[in-house]
């Protein structure tokens, strides 16, 4: 299962039957992630430039599995409903949902949030399992070979770019007066603007609260979304075109 991304570097996890779901009854679920991600690539520049919202590589992801193959939004609503009387009304709202004949998948896309997102996922998950609504819940996000990389991969985009002092970053983004400063005192400890400015820049885009593959694999391992059957993707630094 997935063997052509994990030779890629993915990382997979499958939980609580996940694997036999996915290998017995729903293959082509299996099959249209694995399609998706072989095609997934970063450029170095993403990684660095400005903006709100979503990152580039989620709304790529977004747009294949949502036009491609009809992983679309789904908003679930459940209802308490005593003697005819409604007593409670719950929504969850899943990015990515598709109805297979054997069953219902809930996926996902977690590249770059803070981690308490990994608890309202995978808790939505679980309930809607409980509720019988999904058969499997999966969670995509960045692996850790990508996490431990991300400030030898800045490094050496600044690098090729030229980016060698604080002016040229004008044209990626604009760092505040605290950046900057951030920026100057680790260009300094770690002997290179280029260096000091991925420590600080990684540190401040991508640090350790927000969400990738430990932050999940430690919610998991303590059994936050127990007992539902869950899929976890880490996307690997393979991916990445400095």
């Amino acid at each position: 299962m997935f063997e052509k991304i994990k030779k890629k570097g993915f990382q997979v996890m499958a939980l609580h039957h996940a694997e036999a779901i996915l290998t017995h009854d729903m293959a082509d679920a299996a099959i249209e992630l694995e399609r998706v991600l072989l095609d997934v690539t970063i450029p170095a520049e993403e990684l660095v430039r400005g903006g709100g919202g979503e990152g580039e590589l989620t709304q790529r992801l977004r747009r294949a599995l949502t036009n491609d193959y009809g992983w679309a939004k789904h908003n679930f609503e459940i209802k308490k409903i005593v003697d005819g009387v409604e007593k409670e009304s719950i929504s969850h709202e899943i990015d990515h949902i598709k109805r297979f004949p054997t069953g219902t998948f809930a996926l996902e896309i977690e590249w770059n949030n803070k981690d308490p997102f990994f608890d309202r996922d995978l808790e939505n998950f679980k309930r809607l399992h409980a509720d019988g609504v999904i058969s499997i819940g999966a969670i995509i996000t960045r692996g850790s070979s990508l996490q431990d990389s991300l400030r030898e991969v800045i490094a050496a985009f600044a690098r090729k770019s030229g980016i060698n002092e604080s002016a040229a970053l004008s044209k990626y983004y604009s760092p505040t007066q605290r950046q900057l400063e951030n920026i100057k005192r680790a260009s300094v400890s770690k002997g290179s603007f280029e260096e000091g400015w991925a420590h600080a820049f990684v540190a401040d885009k991508f640090g350790e609260a927000t969400t990738h593959w430990r932050k999940l694999e430690d919610r998991v391992r303590r059994g936050v979304g127990n007992p539902c059957p869950l899929l976890l993707i880490g996307i690997p630094k393979q991916v990445v075109k400095v």
